[in-house]
């Protein structure tokens, strides 16, 4: 599968247990955000605890909902191998089946501590778009989530450095480094909240969620169209694709929408 000059997706190995990259590196994106949140949190009169104990209901429904949203579009593949479905180290996670999942947890988690939802979406936004930058090279480490055919004359006028170029010559051809547009993508969203969210009178509560929304949607249906492995839905629909131009559109009318119907939203900072 993997070419002599591929690097190895086993990090090492505990016993018979092999520990994956992927699996490496979205445990490091989870440690970071939840730092990162507790840290905001505090500002807001958010307990460090209720950040902790959510994280702990919304992250395996997360990963559940992630690995379900990927396996049904898959699924004529999966109810063949069934065996297959519990292998989420091997990748096949879908992003937006997590947010889905974890977007509930959070909803009913903040509902029964009488916490505000919006604010706690404003709070961990950002952290979660950090989060995804760097899941992202999760998939470069398995040689998944890459994009077209491409040239290595293309790939070196790019100036990325050999190891990557070396992990984009899959099976022989070299591809188009998806997971780096979007990796980039996600990290220029990162700095652009962190950056915007504390100016005064800028946000309404629950607008720094829907500008993450608005600019991640953005990136991914660009970056999705370039895929080679997209989730499809009624033909050549890609589902990620149809699903980020709603939730673009969708995260507009709500900014407008509350921003007119409801002046007396408290400001995020």
């Amino acid at each position: 599968m993997f070419k002599e000059l591929a690097l190895n997706p086993i990090a090492f190995n505990l016993g018979s247990i092999k520990v994956h990259w992927y699996g490496i590196f979205i445990a490091s994106a989870v440690m970071i955000a939840i730092y990162l949140s507790v840290k905001e949190g505090a500002l807001h009169g958010i307990k460090s605890d209720d950040i902790y104990n959510m994280v702990l209901y919304a992250l395996p429904v997360a990963i559940i909902s992630a690995r379900a949203y990927y396996v049904i579009f898959q699924w004529g593949y999966y109810r063949n191998n069934l065996d297959q479905i519990v292998q989420i180290w091997d990748g096949g996670i879908a992003i937006y089946g997590s947010l889905i999942g974890a977007g509930i947890v959070v909803y009913l988690f903040c509902r029964y501590h009488l916490i505000s939802f919006w604010l706690m979406l404003d709070v961990i936004s950002p952290t979660v778009i950090m989060g995804q930058a760097i899941g992202r090279w999760g998939n470069f480490m398995n040689q998944e989530a890459f994009g077209q055919a491409t040239s290595l004359a293309f790939l070196q006028h790019l100036h990325l450095p050999t190891f990557i170029i070396n992990q984009m010559n899959i099976m022989g051809v070299y591809r188009q480094p998806t997971f780096l547009y979007e990796s980039m993508w996600d990290l220029l969203g990162f700095i652009l909240l962190m950056s915007l969210r504390h100016l005064p009178h800028f946000y309404k509560e629950g607008e720094v969620f829907f500008t993450y929304v608005m600019w991640y949607s953005f990136g991914r249906f660009f970056t999705e169209g370039m895929r080679t492995d997209s989730l499809m839905m009624f033909g050549d629909i890609r589902v990620s694709q149809f699903l980020s131009v709603i939730l673009f559109i969708a995260s507009i009318l709500a900014i407008v929408y509350r921003r007119y119907h409801y002046t007396k939203l408290p400001w995020y900072y």
